[in-house]
């Protein structure tokens, strides 16, 4: 497609903000996102795995995959409304035709994921305490892993097609016969799909080191137990990690010939390097991974990983769309809004920083206390703070409104 018809389909009242950090924003939130959608996907099979199984470890495991699973769906989707905002603003003609073209599966989407969710919850109402009890309808955890697959399929196929405009009119209208259904799926890369879902499998063993670590905070775990979340976790490590730069190079090797010199370039390498050192770290620690902090320390440095990997995702973009097609997002007009702007950083800093250190707070001393936890005043007074500070947001967000309709 012609450069210049790309730079038509902008919004032509511009964007609120320089391009640049809605770039970034995007790149850190897709980042925490996906290891959220990685650690649902992991933690749900190795939910299965033990629920079929009559071992008592694999059974113990299940139950609390099981509620890791709860959290992790929750994270996942409410995380994921930004990476989605942020992708709109700056590459809106891409996304937006992309979504067009595809719209029944836009639509479809939500209503998979519905099912996908009420499906894991119904596995988690029936099987509370799968260590003592019988497993009942495992189909439905089964059915809802399968259908998380494919609403990432979903995502995973949009992305692809945004990638190619030159493919547009012909996908819409094939041999000259306009098809305006939007019920095909018309283009993705089984090799690039397969890369981030296999990532599940090195993400989840070192969450379970995470885990490991929590129970040997409360004393509620014997040896044997924790012998083997430390023999799982550095098991998925290592064959995730295999098993993941495998679909990478796949992945690489196929990229288009336009941008083919991208696969020998830094950002593969960068974040094939970033997930070896993520998948070693743990094993590395040595004796450290069962002292204080050293034991979530795995986790952090997973996180990073998955910002390098994140980073190379958005290279691939940046190189298809500005060096094969002449798109630069960092040249959209801007019509600078400072109050949105302003209210954007001060919710995710202040609000959000006092909500994430109070869960995080509670969630640490929790995990170094045997039996029950009771949160001192000084942890309490941080969540009222959260309260107060997400009421006074809420005022602030009506009382604008009004203004702004009435003054």
């Amino acid at each position: 497609m012609d450069t210049a018809m790309l730079y038509a389909l902008r919004d032509p009242l511009g964007i609120p903000a320089h391009p640049l950090i809605f770039l970034i924003l995007g790149v850190a939130t897709w980042a925490l996102h996906i290891a959220a959608v990685h650690v649902l996907l992991g933690s749900s099979v190795l939910a299965i795995r033990g629920a079929l199984s009559k071992d008592d470890h694999w059974r113990r495991l299940a139950d609390a995959m099981v509620n890791t699973a709860k959290v992790a769906v929750s994270v996942a989707i409410v995380i994921g409304v930004a990476p989605l905002l942020f992708v709109q603003v700056i590459y809106d003609p891409f996304w937006y035709t992309s979504n067009v073209l595809s719209a029944w599966w836009v639509i479809g989407f939500i209503f998979i994921l519905i099912v996908a969710t009420l499906a894991l919850f119904i596995f988690y109402a029936l099987n509370h305490g799968l260590r003592t009890h019988k497993t009942r309808c495992p189909g439905s955890m089964i059915l809802a892993v399968l259908l998380f697959l494919v609403v990432g399929f979903i995502m995973h196929a949009l992305s692809v097609q945004m990638l190619e405009p030159d493919q547009w009119k012909e996908w819409y209208a094939p041999n000259g016969v306009i098809d305006a259904s939007g019920r095909s799926i018309h283009a993705f890369d089984p090799w690039r799909f397969g890369f981030f879902i296999a990532l599940s499998i090195p993400v989840i063993g070192i969450w379970l080191f995470g885990y490991r670590r929590y129970l040997q905070g409360r004393h509620e775990a014997g040896t044997g137990y924790l012998d083997f979340l430390k023999r799982m976790g550095t098991r998925l490590g290592a064959v995730g990690t295999l098993v993941a730069l495998v679909l990478l190079v796949g992945w690489m090797r196929g990229l288009p010939e336009d941008i083919a010199g991208f696969a020998t370039g830094i950002w593969p390498i960068a974040a094939a390097a970033a997930l070896i050192v993520a998948a070693a770290f743990p094993v590395l620690l040595g004796r450290r991974l069962d002292r204080g902090l050293w034991g979530y320390t795995p986790i952090l440095v997973a996180t990073v990983a998955m910002i390098v990997i994140a980073t190379m995702r958005e290279a691939v973009r940046w190189v298809t769309l500005s060096g094969v097609h002449g798109y630069n997002p960092l040249d959209y007009k801007i019509t600078m809004d400072w109050y949105s702007t302003g209210l954007f950083f001060l919710t995710f800093g202040v609000l959000g920083g006092a909500v994430v250190t109070y869960l995080l707070t509670v969630a640490w001393q929790a995990g170094q206390t045997e039996g029950t936890y009771t949160p001192s005043r000084a942890v309490n007074r941080i969540g009222t703070a959260g309260i107060v500070l997400l009421l006074l947001w809420i005022a602030q967000y009506f009382g604008f409104g009004l203004w702004t309709a009435y003054a």
